[in-house]
């Protein structure tokens, strides 16, 4: 275990039968935000939920904050908070009620900073969680998470459904969140647009596999995009080819190295890419 890291998965696996999580590998650096990307059902809540030992794993070791999750798990569950795409609290409660109950049952609640959160999401003092919004009931679960001063946040597909204004000032609060160098954020989304604001790091799961994972901004200048004729696509070398798309009349093709490639080829123009080119065109390059 390496002590710049937050979250260390090493081989995890979990198998349902019909579905398969297969030894997974990846790293949280402390400090930083590691988006979780991948399809509905790609495995995303398995790892979450294998973090938390709400599940438990087959196969691997998790650790938290160097601690093993499952012969330390009240100890990793103390330096954690987590935020599922659901409100967990009861929809008769206010978000003043629910601080006065936290603060019974977490040890490390700050009730000052609960109380400025709510009031900086503009949440109504009187309303209870069954009038809120889905993006109110979000933000009141984030302010309970980040009040419990945590160590390590990990968010399911918290900012899905949400208006972009709404989303926006999430990814500002998680991003405030890691400044301090200590502390680290697991995103899990399929918003693409969000991790690119906000992640350091990019890990994709497809049908319970890690295709890849990478500083997300290596990852964006290692790949490009190629439109070009058949005949052209016949001339690339194919080791180049991450995936690709054919239609009647062009090709499109996600090339990978491409600092590489614009060397070996200066003729054929490659545009830049982002994270939904990637997940999209890796998942077409198994099938090419």
């Amino acid at each position: 275990m390496s002590y710049d890291n937050a979250i260390e998965i090493r081989h995890l696996t979990k198998d349902y039968g019909s579905f398969c999580l297969e030894d997974v590998s990846l790293e949280v650096p402390k400090g930083t935000i590691l988006g979780l990307i991948g399809e509905n059902g790609a495995g995303k809540s398995t790892t979450i939920k294998c973090i938390l030992n709400l599940i438990r794993r087959d196969r691997g070791e998790i650790r938290v904050m160097g601690l093993d999750n499952l012969q330390q798990e009240r100890e990793v569950k103390a330096r954690t908070a987590v935020v599922f795409d659901e409100c967990p609290f009861h929809e008769n409660l206010t978000a003043a009620m629910v601080g006065q109950i936290l603060a019974g049952v977490c040890p490390d609640w700050n009730e000052k900073r609960y109380a400025a959160l709510v009031k900086e999401f503009e949440l109504p003092e009187k309303k209870t969680v069954k009038e809120f919004s889905r993006g109110m009931k979000m933000k009141l679960s984030i302010a309970a998470a980040l009040a419990r001063n945590p160590q390590v946040l990990l968010l399911d597909e918290a900012t899905s459904g949400l208006d972009p204004v709404a989303r926006d000032t999430i990814l500002e609060k998680l991003m405030d969140f890691v400044s301090d160098g200590e502390r680290a954020v697991l995103l899990s989304s399929h918003i693409t647009s969000d991790l690119e604001k906000a992640a350091d790091y990019v890990a994709y799961l497809h049908k319970g596999k890690l295709l890849l994972q990478g500083e997300k901004d290596v990852l964006l200048s290692e790949f490009g995009r190629l439109v070009c004729t058949r005949a052209e696509l016949d001339r690339v070398d194919p080791a180049f080819l991450a995936g690709v798309r054919k239609s009647q009349f062009q090709c499109e093709a996600l090339i990978r190295r491409r600092g590489e490639f614009k060397r070996l080829y200066p003729e054929l123009a490659v545009d830049p890419v982002d994270l939904e080119d990637i997940m999209v065109f890796t998942v077409r390059g198994e099938q090419a």
